[in-house]
């Protein structure tokens, strides 16, 4: 068994690959665990690749930053199927990434953007239309049984993922990785440590007909995501989280961002950073909306930074009501603000940027807050586990991170980074 194989389902998933690969080069073999983030910053501060929603009042529209070229190289349209990047050498020789395409635009053009980003850097970047429409799931397993069944380390973004799942039934690893795939590392880490089945964090307790047809394969892959005498498994997080017992956790420091990109030029003013909790059924859109405002009049923020699944109509509403500038970012938000230009402070609802912004914008000046989740905003259907999460990713961020409700109403002081 020789190669890396990294399975990525999102952007950030597939930046946590090229940290992992990072890391891995830059530590020292018996120390890998070190922050390798000494090599001084490379490159200037590129524009911010973000563009506004068309139609939405009291925002400027910006150009967007141009897609890669339509084509097998590109990964894009129909000849995304199997695209590859580049010979790989050094570092990045033996490991392919592959891109199990999701179906909704918005993530599927951001992956666009990052997979010719790692192609860039030397990486062998496969994109798999898996959920392109009949017959895609059996092709896509007999595509990739191979290339599983050669590889003596896979890396997964998404251990949730039934995809991923399902193919771990087929061939566990020796080695297997775990990058981070936001906060669900902390309930994957958990849940891994307590033997109990892997259930997303917001998702209610009872079992529908799916999840009992899907039980065996999540079972038994639960299994293979657990260290074995026969398989060493790492956690590579930039959250806190206890290790279970038998892994190996390793941090994650955005070392490769760093070192990337930037520093970025700051702006005068504050930026917000938006959710999908109103998406998923946890947070009331009136309760949400009214908080964004609230938080945009005491800071003086002027941009929304809007989450990938964020819908249309919720940003309209949140730009009419509250007059913000909304941007969809076409890179994963560590990259945005490391590149720039982004506000001197940055606020948050809980979520991870809380922890993974100190670290991409170590140095910089920039400040950041999150506003905690009230108990009023959530809907009636939330469960107390998905209540005590929002409180704990709250809780848990950096030393350095403020903790803001809306109804204070001057900002209290906050600490700069470096």
């Amino acid at each position: 068994m020789t190669g890396q194989l990294a399975f990525v389902e999102s952007p950030v998933q597939l930046l946590n690959v090229l940290e992992w690969s990072h890391a891995r080069t830059c530590a020292p073999a018996t120390a890998r665990a070190q922050d390798p983030a000494t090599a001084p910053l490379a490159g200037p501060a590129g524009p911010q690749p973000g563009t506004g929603l068309p139609g939405l009042p009291a925002q400027r529209h910006r150009r967007a930053a141009p897609a890669p070229a339509e084509g097998p190289a590109a990964g894009s349209g129909a000849g995304e199927s199997g695209a590859t990047g580049g010979a790989a050498a050094g570092p990045t020789a033996g490991l392919t990434i592959v891109v199990l395409s999701p179906t909704d635009p918005m993530s599927r053009g951001q992956l666009r953007r990052m997979a010719q980003l790692a192609r860039d850097e030397g990486f062998h970047v496969r994109w798999q239309e898996a959920r392109g429409g009949r017959g895609a799931l059996v092709r896509t397993l007999r595509e990739l049984a191979p290339l599983l069944r050669a590889a003596d380390r896979v890396i997964v973004g998404d251990p949730f993922s039934r995809y991923v799942q399902l193919l771990l039934t087929l061939f566990g690893p020796r080695r297997l990785t775990v990058v981070d795939d936001g906060t669900a590392t902390m309930e994957f880490a958990s849940q891994l440590a307590r033997g109990e089945r892997l259930v997303r964090w917001h998702r209610r307790g009872s079992r529908g007909p799916r999840e009992l047809v899907l039980a065996p394969v999540s079972a038994l892959a639960r299994r293979r995501l657990a260290p074995t005498r026969r398989r060493t498994v790492e956690i590579f997080t930039s959250l806190p989280v206890q290790p279970p017992p038998g892994t190996t956790v390793t941090p994650h420091t955005f070392a490769w961002t760093r070192a990337r990109f930037g520093p970025p030029r700051l702006t005068r003013g504050a930026d917000l950073v938006g959710t999908s909790l109103v998406e998923t059924g946890v947070v009331d859109a009136d309760r949400y909306t009214k908080a964004v405002a609230d938080l945009a009049r005491t800071h003086g923020a002027t941009r929304y930074f809007a989450h990938r699944r964020e819908s249309t109509e919720k940003l309209h509403r949140i730009a009419v009501e509250t007059g913000l500038e909304i941007v969809r970012p076409e890179l994963p938000l560590e990259v945005i603000a490391r590149r720039g230009p982004i506000g001197r402070t940055v606020v948050s609802f809980p979520s991870t940027v809380v922890h993974t912004l100190p670290l991409a914008l170590e140095g910089t000046g920039v400040k950041v807050a999150v506003c905690e989740i009230a108990p009023e905003w959530l809907r009636e259907n939330v469960s107390p586990r998905a209540q005590g999460f929002l409180a704990g990713v709250a809780g848990t961020a950096a030393h350095e991170v403020d903790r803001l409700t809306t109804r204070a109403a001057p900002a209290v002081e906050r600490l700069e980074f470096g």
